[in-house]
């Protein structure tokens, strides 16, 4: 029996890909086996979903196999998958840009495959973008970080609209839910506020995986649904973390670098709408905010609130990058003790609340950004009234039991 060295390539792959079968260390969780990826399953499948298909994949670093392999580089390493383009989302397919930005469209130096942009495409533009790349099939592989501006999830949609539009099949392969997928968290959509950090009227922490969303959006918000398949995880509980799952961790987005990140992130992300800085340019993104002049007195004000889950420690720090670039700032940084009980978006909330009450220079961004990250003026104009914590939340009590009833006939684990 003889292999092309191609042949060869694809069965080191697959070893890396199916990992899950063999011997291996227990995973993180005690009592808990390794959960597969999709990917790991269609490979396991020997890709029987893609047969006889010209495929493309939208993806970008994070779509890894369990010993780090790119899942473009085994695929087109393999005779049984006719890959013929990727397409890459913000950041770009290989990770080189940061936030706002993308690759544009190159060849990639490893595999020769076009790599097309999506970022900030959509509609017939996006889906004149397939036409000509000539895939029948379009595969979606990107971890989300499960908050409603993190861009990745609005990637799929928009590609699952443009797919239709094209008359492409539309396949999505599953990964975790980094924070889990207890929950739905926070403010719901008003389509009236619709951007791409928020497309259509979903919670702000949806607590769903991208196959569920796939499914939600096919189900509730495509005009025209697309010829769409998921295919699951196994070994994934809706109450599982990241560092519960025997996965590797790779970073979706230059800051989102770990899974602490996006605990905080669905909450400490509005701190984007306002002159404080979110971290950006600092080893703990999303986990410190401050601004100059910001002292003890809001880390007193936040921890007098008592918050389930998290405590919060007077903090200085200089930015390497984004606001306050090079400037020692004051502020705190949050330490999550409890995370089954931390609530991430009234965190958020608290901390915007005693921000302004603890800080004179507190202002919101001139653009309103934070309407568009909260998804309507509910938050900034109850916040500039006088609202506390629990008054804010409360606000958004109905919309978020509508929007949970409706997820929750989305759910497949």
């Amino acid at each position: 029996m003889s292999l092309s060295r191609r042949g060869l390539l694809a069965a080191g792959g697959a070893v890396g890909a199916l990992a899950a079968t063999s011997a291996a260390p227990a995973a993180a969780h005690a009592g808990r086996g390794r959960v597969r990826t999709g990917f790991e399953r269609l490979a396991a499948d020997g890709y029987a979903v893609l047969a006889g298909e010209r495929i493309g994949v939208v993806t970008n670093p994070t779509g890894v196999t369990r010993d780090v392999r790119h899942i473009v580089d085994v695929m087109h390493a393999d005779d049984r998958v006719d890959l013929v383009a990727v397409f890459g989302p913000e950041h770009g397919f290989r990770g080189t840009a940061q936030a706002g930005g993308s690759e544009g469209r190159y060849d990639d130096p490893a595999t020769g495959l076009p790599v097309y942009d999506t970022y900030l495409k959509s509609g017939r533009p996006l889906a004149d973008i397939f036409t000509a790349s000539g895939v029948d099939t379009i595969v979606f592989d990107i971890q989300d970080a499960g908050a409603r501006f993190y861009t990745y999830i609005w990637t799929l949609f928009d590609c699952m609209q443009a797919a239709e539009l094209a008359g492409k099949r539309f396949v999505v392969l599953d990964r975790p839910n980094p924070v889990t997928g207890r929950a739905a968290l926070g403010p719901v959509l008003d389509k009236a506020f619709a951007t791409f950090v928020g497309r259509e009227p979903i919670s702000q922490a949806h607590g769903m995986t991208v196959a569920e969303l796939a499914l939600l959006f096919n189900g509730e918000f495509l005009t025209r649904p697309v010829e769409l398949e998921t295919v699951r995880m196994t070994g994934w509980h809706r109450s599982d973390f990241y560092d519960e799952t025997g996965l590797p961790w790779v970073p979706p987005s230059p800051n989102m670098p770990t899974p602490d990140t996006a605990l905080v992130y669905s909450g400490t992300c509005l701190f984007e709408g306002t002159n404080l800085s979110e971290g950006r340019g600092t080893t703990r993104p999303f986990e410190l905010l401050g601004a100059e002049g910001v002292d003890r007195r809001w880390a007193e004000a936040v921890n007098a609130l008592d918050l389930p889950g998290v405590r919060f420690r007077e903090a200085y720090f200089a930015p390497t990058f984004s606001k306050f670039q090079g400037r020692t700032i004051g502020g705190v940084q949050l330490h999550v003790h409890d995370r089954k009980s931390f609530d991430p978006v009234r965190t958020g909330i608290a901390l915007l609340v005693t921000a302004k009450r603890s800080w004179s220079g507190f202002a919101w961004r001139a653009d309103n950004w934070i309407d568009k990250l909260t998804g309507s003026t509910k938050v900034r104009t109850l916040i500039d009234a006088g609202a506390d914590t629990d008054e804010v939340v409360g606000a958004w009590r109905d919309e978020l039991a509508a929007f949970r009833a409706v997820r929750r006939r989305y759910l497949r684990y």
